[in-house]
């Protein structure tokens, strides 16, 4: 099995990251102990975390307890840094590329880097994802809007063009959700309900705008948590599509035509909805994803796929074959 959707946080300390931001740099507490600990921003506890997350050695144990044969490792969005100076920020992506080549280099046939870019400049940011390209990342991962930018805007366009250029694989994670406090106040609905949406909205933007009409049919993006709620409500787009001049004055096909362009991960929990995923975008767009090791990631890792009715060979595409054509792992 290869896992494409896995998180990891470099042992960051809190001196670090207040010359950073001091209220909204991420940074690591790590417990008495070494196996537990918080991810902070600034003085506050954000996330309860432990060990898998920063030390490889123990993440590759726990990898072999569930039969992963290689998993990639991304950052964790709270360390994008798309609100600060840009120039900041691409230091500090490129410290924190360093960082997650570093975690995989005792394991390399184990353990694989996407990078992150300073998204708020397109120009810095394509130069950090060539960068950490050719340093030893297999693809990068990117927010899915900066600010009020969503994916469809220029500058985040010609980012896109750039990965594809470069042959460079991008995954799309969901981040900075809508709603506010006042509304996703509790039981976790900015991940229940806005991640989602975020992820819909994002692929939508691409569709709806006509930049998928731009951008070279050779990008390969992959969109996490199984694209959010595109492919249960792309039946909804189309028809608006249909009726409505408003829908598709920028896009010249139906929406649904645009779906086998973009990959998801299978992080999603619900045989069904595995189903619905292959319906929509194919069984060759689809790669096993856990969001390892959070809380909301899945347990035993693959175990929805492993458990599915595909048969041997659709099986064997999601777990392993399609991560190894999209990622280049080959």
């Amino acid at each position: 099995m290869i896992d494409i959707h896995s998180h990891f946080f470099p042992l960051i300390g809190k001196d670090v990251a207040h010359k950073v931001d001091a209220e909204k740099a991420a940074w690591l507490r790590v417990d008495e102990g070494g196996q537990k600990g918080h991810i902070m921003l600034g003085d506050q506890p954000f996330r309860p975390v432990y060990r898998a997350l920063w030390d490889p050695a123990y993440r590759v144990q726990e990898l072999d307890e569930q039969g992963v044969e290689t998993q990639l490792v991304c950052s964790t969005p709270v360390m994008f840094g798309y609100t600060w100076d840009p120039a900041k920020a691409a230091d500090w992506a490129a410290q924190m590329n360093e960082q997650a080549i570093a975690f995989c280099a005792d394991h390399p046939s184990r353990l694989k880097a996407l990078s992150q870019v300073p998204l708020q400049d397109i120009k810095l940011a394509c130069a950090e994802a060539s960068r950490a390209q050719a340093a030893g990342c297999v693809g990068v991962q990117i927010g899915n809007h900066v600010g009020e930018k969503d994916l469809d805007h220029p500058d985040l366009v010609d980012f896109l063009i750039h990965c594809a250029n470069e042959n460079i694989p991008v995954f799309v994670h969901p981040w900075d959700m809508m709603g506010g406090p006042g509304r996703m106040k509790q039981w976790m609905l900015p991940w229940l309900v806005s991640m989602p949406a975020e992820t819909q909205l994002g692929m939508l933007s691409l569709i709806l705008s006509g930049a998928m009409e731009r951008i070279p049919e050779s990008l390969k993006i992959c969109f996490a948590h199984g694209g959010g709620s595109f492919a249960y409500l792309l039946g909804r787009v189309d028809n608006a599509w249909k009726y409505r001049d408003i829908v598709r004055k920028d896009c010249p096909r139906p929406p649904s035509e645009y779906a086998r362009r973009f990959y998801c991960d299978a992080t999603i929990f619900d045989q069904g909805s595995l189903r619905l995923l292959a319906d929509v975008h194919g069984v060759d767009r689809l790669m096993m994803g856990s969001d390892y090791p959070y809380p909301l990631g899945e347990q035993p890792i693959g175990s929805l796929v492993q458990a599915s009715s595909f048969s041997p060979n659709e099986k064997q595409q999601i777990l392993h074959d399609n991560a190894i054509t999209f990622f280049n792992l080959a």
